[in-house]
């Protein structure tokens, strides 16, 4: 492995002084389940890397009734994927985290992680862009707030600066008859990236959609909303007819490539099916 130096800033301010002195010569280490194998092989090559372990605050886990979903950047997708209170009202972000590598990696992989590495097949980001998830960025002007559904700028590429860090991510509470669900296809059953993956956050008033979002990975250059499926089914009552006009339409808004995992018309064919599978599980865990 190529040598590098190992920094570990104690502060918030101090991980960002570091990185805007180093510039592209430096990376900022989480879990390092991508990055210290990406060194290894050659794929990377920095000569500083910034410890982010020891940053306050970033360890936080807190699901409420009143704020929802709260993670800081440190927090693990084991952390997140044996949390009970996760699995029942973020069951397609616990769906998503049980797809993710395996429980060694997961033990030190960080959703923030695989958030900003921005793979447009990353299993996380589907089901929290579904869920309206928030990402919180510090950095020498201090902190914003961005949509993850808008974080992303292409493969591989966020909004992110060079000087700036992800804290952490909200989500928010889901409303009362909401139904969530991932689902994941691949060549594996596990250890493997999605082909297609689609994340479906629904909520049912009575035997209406009052309100849908329909998410998509490894279809695009980034992960998308579909949103015009989506309008498909809000407000109107869900049939076999209407699920199926909305899987069709998610098919036309994607724009994959062809690879050794699928060519693009299987993977907008594989869209087509699983968009009416999310969709009919999700409502019926709105049920």
């Amino acid at each position: 492995m190529r040598p590098f130096d190992l920094l570990q800033p104690k502060t918030t301010d101090e991980a960002i002084a570091l990185l805007a002195r180093h510039g592209s010569r430096a990376c900022l280490l989480a879990g390092g389940t991508d990055l210290l194998v990406e060194i290894k092989e050659g794929i990377r090559a920095p000569d500083v890397l910034i410890d982010a372990k020891h940053l306050p605050g970033m360890r936080d886990l807190v699901v409420s009734s009143s704020e929802g979903l709260r993670f800081g950047a440190l927090v693990t997708a084991r952390e997140l994927e044996t949390s009970p209170a996760v699995k029942d009202f973020y069951h397609g972000l616990w769906q998503a985290l049980r797809e993710l590598g395996s429980i060694q990696v997961r033990n030190r992989a960080t959703v923030a992680g695989n958030v900003c590495r921005a793979s447009p097949s990353a299993d996380t980001l589907p089901p929290l862009i579904a869920d309206g998830a928030v990402v919180a960025i510090m950095g020498p002007a201090g902190e914003r707030h961005v949509t993850l559904e808008d974080f992303f700028t292409g493969a591989g590429k966020t909004v992110l600066n060079g000087d700036e860090i992800v804290t952490g991510f909200s989500v928010p509470k889901p409303l009362p008859g909401t139904g969530k669900c991932y689902v994941k296809h691949g060549r594996r059953k596990a250890m493997e990236l999605a082909t297609v993956g689609v994340a479906v956050t629904m909520t049912m008033t009575g035997d209406t959609c009052s309100s849908i979002r329909i998410a998509l990975g490894a279809v695009a250059p980034t992960p998308i909303r579909a949103r015009k499926a989506e309008a498909v089914l809000a407000g109107k009552k869900p049939d076999i007819e209407l699920i199926a006009q909305c899987g069709a339409i998610a098919a036309t808004e994607t724009s994959p490539i062809s690879n050794i995992r699928g060519s693009a018309d299987y993977r907008r064919r594989m869209v087509e099916e699983l968009v009416q599978r999310a969709i009919t599980a999700a409502m019926e865990a709105a049920r």
